[in-house]
């Protein structure tokens, strides 16, 4: 039987103290120096204590992003069973992502489990609902760039580039062009109900979810590690259908913006990627909608508490 390829895994803390290796997977483990760019670190308290009995700490670092700066560290190559250790042995405030080294080879690090929490630079692109339309506050994202940079206005940017009616395979292919003059550390998705939609009049039939999802959400994933930028993709949020179906020519369903949901969330759990779900806050609260799939004023500040909730 031919092994699998073993996993990378980019340390910067205490896996790469051997004490800690050989209480985790039985041994020391191959290790060679690495660095990663545009990232510094920040003191994390721990109160696990297995955790804490395997390390010797009960502070761990963090990664957070930092233009212009580099975090030195190692790569272990773990196998699949000594990843599954590794996973175990962070405590809830860390999930496993991908990032790109300093060398270009990709690998897995262990980021902040709350994927705004350390964002600085956070570029947004989607359709009319993260655009912000019928909310003379900007929606949302509105909501959420005037909050992350009175955080730190010196440091933190929010760049909401995004397009009424426009279909996430035109965000995919949007995208890439837009990214590099903004220098992002975190690329938010927030498209695809236009994806859903069906011509007026026309007979119910399924979304093709998976493999339609599947092969712009690939793309765009491969646009932030281009730019080393951490992927979250949020939504889609809760429709009236009693009031969409014919909305401007289009007509949307339920059972069609389910099936967007699911896909949605299973493609990012399958690829270690952030997913923010944005149904509940409006689930049921027909009032908060103006249109039957826009919200209110009302429901963006729904949708903003909601995502702050998730995300921070």
């Amino acid at each position: 039987m031919t092994e699998s390829r073993p996993h990378i895994l980019f340390s910067f803390g205490t896996l790469m103290d051997e004490r800690v290796q050989t209480a985790l997977f039985g041994r020391t483990v191959p290790t060679s120096p690495a660095s990663l760019a545009g990232y510094t670190t920040r003191p994390l308290p721990i109160t696990d204590p297995a955790v804490i009995a395997a390390s010797g700490l009960d502070v761990h670092l963090i990664l957070e992003p930092e233009l212009g700066a580099a975090v030195e560290g190692a790569v272990l190559r773990l196998t699949d069973r000594d990843l599954a250790a590794a996973d175990a042995y962070e405590v809830d405030d860390y999930v496993r992502r991908r990032v790109v080294l300093t060398s270009g080879e990709s690998a897995w690090a262990y980021l902040d489990a709350k994927p705004l929490r350390s964002a600085r630079r956070i570029v947004i692109v989607g359709d009319s609902i993260a655009y912000g339309r019928c909310d003379p506050r900007g929606g949302w994202a509105g909501r959420l760039a005037a909050y992350h940079i009175g955080e730190n206005e010196a440091e933190h940017r929010l760049f909401n580039l995004a397009v009424p009616g426009i279909s996430l395979a035109e965000v995919s292919e949007q995208t890439p062009a837009l990214l590099a003059p903004r220098r992002p550390d975190t690329l938010l998705v927030a498209a695809g109900i236009n994806d859903c939609a069906l011509p007026a009049g026309s007979p119910p039939s399924p979304f093709d979810g998976p493999t339609h999802v599947a092969g712009h959400l690939d793309a765009l994933a491969a646009t932030a590690r281009d730019h080393n930028a951490r992927l979250v993709v949020a939504g889609p949020t809760w429709i009236d259908e009693e009031r969409t179906h014919d909305y401007e020519g289009l007509c949307f369903t339920r059972g069609r913006v389910l099936d967007l949901r699911e896909s949605m969330r299973a493609w990012c759990a399958e690829n270690h990627i952030d997913h923010l779900d944005m149904w509940e806050p409006l689930h049921g609260n027909a009032e908060l909608l103006v249109d039957g799939v826009h919200p209110s004023a009302e429901g963006h500040e729904a949708l903003y508490r909601h995502l702050n909730e998730l995300s921070r």
